[in-house]
């Protein structure tokens, strides 16, 4: 049943498969919950890791990490091969490496601000129209003078600058209102305290990190613990949304090349889509067109092939339709959208057997020769070979240790950028400002001074005391008696001479 070129998926009325050369084709896996959606994602990863092709795949449960230990031999799974004809079926581990965005059940990944981007960071914090311009603002000074965005306070130090200097830049950027500065400030509050801080930062993800294969040839899977990052809705869509912008601004053209680069799974696919504005929809749209070509394959995991917009829809061509309920409207809708977009099979109808699917069966159509869809299938899903369920802690940690990026990303880096230069900056000013104070105290001393030396002298009070005027007066009769006597002495002897 397993063959070279081909991914082995189950078995109808003939063997499905889905050949590696139209894996970069996209695709789409469907059902409701508990439907067996999960191990479709698993037994597909572990075809394509089989073939050589890398997988990307986010685990939003835990029980996709169980791809990284061989499974045991159970009699539901044993009784399944069998029923399919699967004879060569075994029990084997895929390469994994496990990825966690905070880095607790997996290597941490980080992005920088800039490499996120103004449109991306806005969808993550949920920005109106004008808050959204205030960031593009912050972003184009940035890259004007230099600056380096790669954590959460260099954006925070950056939108200080921009509102400091909000008077400049409004003649040059356009009007930036404190208010909206303040609001965009308390949406980053929120994201650190779900956890952003530990994603935005240095080092940052290499892409070609996600494209590993092992000496004997079998692609490495990459395995993203989402669990604890699913109550962060948002920054999970948009870190998978980041990663598929990556992929194709890194990536060379390849054309149709015969085997994909990465096949890529995104689970929980309508948390992409969800509220997202136009220019966020139709960014969706030209990266998931124009990533094909890079030899990346995007396959969307979730409950409605309704929760996918038709634009992106249109461009999935391998799909696998577990059951779906036909309960609501809505269901009954994605039930018609569903069956439409299958090739018809004359053998039943469609629209009727999606909704009496079993577990761990479903509807199976990929493309074939000349690009064109196969006949969908009532398809019996193979067992996967790979334990059914999550591994444990000391196994987590003893794949960890002996992974190929072991210590590449588990210590943060903080290189000098925007919010060292500009606390640099804000020290000089604030040293300019201290030094400028205390000329200025000196310049008005030595003014203070020289006016008080070109200053008259203050005249010395000649006035007397009482005892002084006395003795002076005193003084003063003695010297005139003495005087007269001395005149009358010798006017009189002049006298007596004559």
């Amino acid at each position: 049943m397993l063959v070279d070129d081909k991914v082995y998926l189950g078995t109808s009325t003939r063997p499905e498969y889905l050949a590696l050369k139209y894996g970069n084709r996209h695709g789409l896996v469907t059902g409701a919950t508990g439907t067996g959606k999960t191990v479709t994602l698993q037994i597909m990863a572990e075809g394509f890791s089989r073939l050589g092709v890398p997988v990307f795949a986010a685990d939003i449960k835990g029980d996709l990490s169980g791809i990284a230990m061989a499974g045991t031999p159970q009699d539901f799974l044993l009784k399944r091969a069998k029923e399919i004809g699967f004879d060569d079926y075994t029990f084997e581990a895929s390469p994994t490496i496990f990825w966690d965005l905070f880095g607790r059940q997996g290597h941490p990944i980080r992005a920088t601000i800039s490499e996120m981007g103004p449109l991306l960071l806005s969808r993550i914090l949920n920005l109106n129209d004008t808050q959204e311009g205030v960031l593009n603002i912050a972003f184009k000074l940035a890259d004007d003078e230099g600056l380096l965005l790669l954590d959460l306070k260099d954006l925070r130090a950056l939108l200080v600058e921009v509102q400091q200097r909000s008077a400049e830049i409004a003649t040059k950027y356009g009007n930036v209102a404190t208010a909206t500065v303040g609001a965009v400030q308390r949406a980053l509050l929120v994201l650190e305290q779900q956890g952003g801080e530990a994603f935005f930062g240095e080092r940052s993800l290499a892409i070609e990190d996600l494209m590993r294969t092992t000496p004997d040839g079998r692609g490495y899977v990459s395995v993203l613990a989402a669990d604890e990052l699913m109550r962060s809705p948002k920054l999970y869509a948009t870190f998978l949304l980041w990663m598929l912008s990556e992929l194709f601004e890194v990536l060379p053209e390849v054309g149709d090349p015969d085997k994909p680069k990465l096949v890529f799974f995104f689970d929980e696919a309508h948390l992409l889509f969800d509220d997202a504005p136009k220019a966020l929809l139709d960014k969706i749209e030209q990266v998931v067109w124009l990533v094909r070509s890079k030899g990346v394959g995007v396959y969307f995991v979730t409950q409605n092939p309704v929760d996918v917009p038709d634009t992106v829809l249109s461009q999935l061509g391998n799909r696998v339709q577990h059951a779906l309920r036909a309960y609501t409207p809505r269901d009954q809708k994605a039930v018609k959208v569903a069956a439409d977009t299958f090739r018809p099979n004359p053998a039943f109808s469609t629209a009727e057997v999606i909704t009496q699917l079993g577990t761990g069966e479903a509807l199976v159509s990929v493309i074939e020769e000349k690009g064109a869809p196969s006949m969908v299938g009532r398809t019996l899903i193979r067992p996967p070979s790979g334990r059914m369920g999550p591994v444990l802690p000391e196994e987590r940690r003893t794949i960890m240790a002996n992974s190929p990026v072991a210590g590449l990303y588990d210590t943060a880096i903080d290189r000098e950028s925007a919010f060292e230069v500009l606390a640099a900056k804000t020290k000089q000013k604030q040293q300019d400002e201290e030094r400028q104070r205390e000329l200025d105290a000196q310049l008005k001393q030595a003014r203070s001074d020289d006016a008080a030396a070109q200053r008259p002298k203050a005249r010395t009070s000649t006035r007397q005391t009482p005892a002084e005027a006395a003795m002076t007066s005193f003084a003063r009769s003695a010297a005139t008696a003495l005087g007269a006597a001395l005149v009358r002495g010798i006017l009189g002897s002049l006298k007596r001479g004559r």
